[in-house]
């Protein structure tokens, strides 16, 4: 089962529980330049050019998280790619995947601007960029 969690939610399961692994699925662009979570692990789930699937995701991820018990903690820009990434990841056995919904950027505001709704940086969560 995949649990759907927000930004603030899902930061109280990183603080509460030591096992808990924050994987970053965004290109590798999004992740540097745009900045990303305290402590997220870069897996790409489709990266540039051309958006093309990660064809070593799972097993990129199973080097960092290794207890497929854990909760695994899946983070995109808005909470699409994430999903998809914890789908594979459910399918070879990971039992407490949570997809981070509202991403780390959020929906678009009416100036089709991120982070002025939601998502991690908007709620003053911890973070930096490269």
């Amino acid at each position: 089962m995949i649990e759907n969690l927000d930004p603030k939610q899902a930061w109280d399961v990183l603080q509460s529980n030591p096992a808990a692994v924050l994987i970053d699925v965004r290109t590798a662009i999004e992740h540097g330049f745009v900045g990303h979570p305290l402590k997220a692990i870069h897996v790409a789930w489709k990266e540039f050019p051309g958006m093309q699937l990660n064809a070593n995701f799972v097993t990129q991820v199973q080097q960092h998280a290794t207890d497929k018990s854990a909760p695994v903690l899946l983070l995109c820009r808005t909470g699409v790619r994430s999903v998809e990434a914890a789908k594979a990841l459910e399918a070879v056995g990971y039992q407490h995947l949570i997809n981070i919904v509202q991403g780390f950027e959020g929906a678009l505001d009416e100036n089709k601007h991120r982070g002025n709704i939601d998502g991690w940086r908007f709620h003053g969560l911890p973070w930096q960029q490269s």
